[in-house]
């Protein structure tokens, strides 16, 4: 009779969730695989081999369960059943709120985890940087449809005002790693949205 494998002694969807949390805290190169191994029920190197076969393939699994509990913030900027400016102010404002929330680690993974990373491990940052730009591409269909649809005039650099509101975004993980209260943050979104409605105003004015 053929002998069976052992029986994992963790919860697949609970180990990784807890590799989530290590990553996101510490980010991938320093999350040690004596910490993910303790975190995940202290488990051997052998199950945590035959479960998720590297580390790297479990980070890859942990950006896609991040992604699905958390992306919803930065797809509020896809949203076209409101106006492109509360897709924007909205946008930001949910980004703020989950990254300060002390639920979890603050910040954002995709943007904390490889903020500093050697050279043999270039392909996590391009994985991680894949992924930031396709949250650039929603921020820049957003504001291409304001201009589309007369929110903001044909005349707005499109590119500047892209790179205004990313950096902002951006920005957000490193202010509540910091412990800048949500609050403060949202204050600061109110400002910048004082630059879209700039342009709006110029619009108007060029219009009467």
């Amino acid at each position: 009779m053929p002998r069976t494998g052992r029986p994992r002694t963790f919860n697949r969807d609970e180990a990784v969730a807890a590799a989530m949390i290590l990553f996101w805290e510490y980010g991938f190169e320093s999350t040690s695989l004596a910490q993910l191994k303790a975190a995940m029920g202290d488990i051997s190197s052998a199950s945590f081999y035959a479960a998720f076969k590297s580390k790297e393939e479990l980070f890859r699994e942990v950006i896609d369960r991040y992604i699905s509990m958390y992306g919803h913030a930065s797809e509020t900027f896809k949203n076209t059943n409101i106006t492109s400016r509360a897709a924007m102010e909205m946008g930001l404002l949910e980004a703020a709120r989950f990254q300060t929330e002390n639920t979890h680690p603050l910040g954002c993974l995709l943007v904390l985890s490889t903020v500093n990373c050697s050279p043999e491990q270039q392909h996590i940052q391009d994985l991680l940087s894949k992924e930031r730009k396709r949250v650039r591409g929603w921020i820049k269909d957003c504001i291409e449809r304001a201009v589309t649809n007369g929110e903001l005039p044909g005349s707005t650099d499109i590119s500047m005002v892209i790179t205004l509101f990313e950096t902002f975004l951006r920005g957000i993980s490193t202010q509540a790693r910091d412990g800048v209260p949500y609050e403060e943050i949202a204050a600061a979104i109110t400002h910048l949205m004082s630059v879209w409605d700039s342009l709006s105003v110029e619009h108007d004015i060029r219009e009467d």
